[in-house]
């Protein structure tokens, strides 16, 4: 009930702020686990990505913000799960295997921090291991805009055709370095795709 609340009301409220396109409505998967990927640029790409997306979108959150009691009640009241970054958080691994075997949509955004300048960064494991260790498909997303993020700017959200887990060549049981950085680096490109095509 929170998560319906609160998604409503911050839709409302994008709508408000910005001027939103949304394309690829017809590419999200509407009776299956995913992983919803996307590029980061600020704080409001959370929202930007779920915009589309009727299921609730839950998210991984650094730790810290957690720390704050009212915040942090708040975040998982939402959905969303802590995470000690750089520190090899198998609990959060485990949380988001959970979550795609029961059907649900895991957002996540492979460079794991947002770019200051637009670019896209390299992108990290995160997504690919998840995949590689529950077979889910990946839903690739774009948010783009002009050089910064103000007032009524044109926002594009553009979800692209969904990535087959086959389409990884992962080798099952094998926890391959090789083929989880091929894998990251395939899911970066369709991203880098669906933004270059966004006019």
């Amino acid at each position: 009930m929170l998560y319906k609340i609160g998604w409503c009301a911050c839709m409302a409220l994008i709508r408000i702020l910005f001027g939103v396109r949304v394309t690829g409505r017809e590419n999200i998967p509407k009776d299956q686990g995913y992983i919803l990927v996307a590029n980061h640029r600020s704080n409001f790409d959370p929202l930007f990505v779920a915009v589309g997306i009727h299921k609730q979108v839950l998210y991984m959150a650094k730790a810290e913000l957690f720390r704050n009691k009212l915040l942090g009640c708040l975040l998982k009241g939402l959905g969303a799960f802590p995470v000690e970054r750089g520190k090899g958080d198998s609990g959060a691994i485990e949380w988001a295997e959970e979550l795609i075997r029961e059907g649900r949509v895991l957002g996540m955004f492979p460079e794991g921090t947002r770019s200051k300048d637009g670019k896209l960064q390299r992108p990290r494991s995160g997504a690919a291991l998840i995949a590689m260790q529950t077979g889910a498909d990946v839903l690739p997303c774009a948010v783009c805009y002009g050089d910064r993020l103000g007032f009524r700017t044109k926002v594009t959200i553009c979800y692209g055709e969904l990535i087959k887990n086959e389409r990884f060549g992962f080798t099952p049981g094998v926890n391959s370095p090789r083929e989880l950085k091929d894998a990251s680096h395939l899911i970066m490109d369709e991203i880098v795709k669906l933004m270059e095509g966004i006019v």
